[in-house]
């Protein structure tokens, strides 16, 4: 059984996540295996809030070098959450916000 810390790991914290939350959407690193009923539930349960929809995509690594080796960033998948007009805001949004 997964609980739904292990769906939803991190907030995004960037200038397009906090445009977003004035309009109700938040943006989270989820797990790779999780899908949009996944996030939904994990979302409602540790916000408290009631979620509407769930946009997801992955990010590709980007292409790193040092010196002469090569490596990839890590692969992450994100989810956008829209929330209800009447539901809380979640707290990592609300300094942003104001």
């Amino acid at each position: 059984m997964k609980t739904p810390y292990d769906v939803i790991l991190r907030p995004v914290m960037s200038e397009q996540s906090y445009e977003n939350a004035a309009d109700r959407k938040y943006t989270f690193i989820v797990a790779k295996n999780a899908n949009k009923f996944d996030i939904k539930w994990a979302a409602e349960t540790i916000f408290g809030v009631k979620v509407t929809a769930v946009n997801t995509l992955i990010r590709r690594g980007k292409k790193k070098r040092m010196g002469r080796h090569e490596g990839y960033r890590a692969t992450t998948k994100r989810a956008i959450v829209r929330v209800t007009p009447d539901s809380p805001p979640i707290e990592f949004f609300d300094s942003a916000i104001q």
